[in-house]
């Protein structure tokens, strides 16, 4: 292999990056490169950037694949381009900084420096974490339960949330279970922690055979685990559309609800990224639209 063709100089928005290590193998049960992943977040970009625009944003750093050391970051990437936007997010420890991908070059810049999965919260950064703009219910499915049981829960999840005059998303979590995302006109952050709480709870008492809004594992045995604390405004969650670093690499993929409706296997919601680029090229409409629109957002109902 020769140096050359392991390393590349684009041109990506008006930015000039220098691409390197793309014959590296990230995941060897899938056979997927560095390249591809580089490829398929370009491909990718116009549908995932607007769910992290403006929002600080956080990794899953695996330079070396899946295989390799992975850990969890905040602070933007060594070897950051100058030209990335970065936000201060308020800590104990003072202002921190954080990168906001807000562009395909920045994208592609992080995932360069080995930051394949792209986490963020549920308020923006010109907002501040007081203020939120969307809920986020994160469905885990417990030992012995899988997304087959996430997708039943999504159901009614729909259906309480729609009776409050609220639109909601699913978005597979590219791993196990579901996210689902329901974007709200700018509200207090403890008033979606506690909505996002006393809804989950709710579940818990309608679906008592299915569901549960404990965090403990031994209260999550073929059970879905509905997951209110996201809304935390310190906590993340995977952005739509970014990849996983799982065996195979997964990806966060938008559904349709009658694809969560019609789930009878996990293969039915599991998705990699050259299923999601297809699923991109097939359809005319984005199933995330409510998520980035901006009107029609809903107000959440009095306590």
């Amino acid at each position: 292999m020769s140096a050359a063709a392991d390393r590349q100089s684009v041109e990506v928005a008006g930015h000039r990056l220098a691409l390197t290590h793309l014959r590296k193998t990230l995941f060897p049960a899938s056979g997927h490169t560095k390249a591809e992943l580089l490829h398929y977040y370009a491909r990718v970009a116009d549908l995932l950037v607007p769910h992290t625009t403006d929002r600080a944003a956080s990794f899953v750093r695996a330079p070396d694949g899946v295989d390799g050391e992975r850990w969890y970051a905040k602070n933007p990437p060594p070897g950051a381009p100058d030209w990335v936007t970065v936000t201060r997010v308020p800590s104990k420890e003072g202002p921190a900084p954080h990168v906001v991908v807000d562009s395909t070059a920045a994208l592609v810049a992080m995932a360069n420096l080995g930051a394949y999965e792209v986490h963020v919260p549920q308020w923006r950064a010109s907002a501040g974490p007081a203020v939120h703009d969307r809920i986020v219910f994160d469905l885990d499915p417990g030992p012995g339960a899988d997304v087959t049981h996430c997708c039943r829960v999504a159901l009614a999840l729909r259906a309480a949330l729609a009776a409050d005059g609220l639109t909601v998303c699913a978005v597979t979590s590219g791993s196990k279970g579901l996210h689902l995302y329901v974007p709200v006109r700018p509200t207090p952050a403890d008033a979606a922690v506690d909505y996002a709480r006393r809804l989950a709870s709710r579940m818990r008492g309608e679906l008592p055979e299915l569901a549960t809004a404990t965090m403990a594992r031994a209260a999550r045995h073929r059970k879905v685990f509905i997951d209110w604390s996201q809304n935390n405004s310190a906590k993340t969650t995977a952005a739509p559309y970014t990849l996983r670093v799982r065996e195979r690499p997964g990806v966060a993929t938008p559904l349709d609800w009658s694809e969560v409706a019609a789930c009878r296997h996990p293969a039915d919601v599991a998705f990699g990224p050259e299923d999601v680029v297809r699923r991109i090229d097939e359809r005319d409409a984005d199933p995330l639209a409510p998520l980035t629109a901006t009107t029609g957002r809903g107000r959440l109902p009095d306590a």
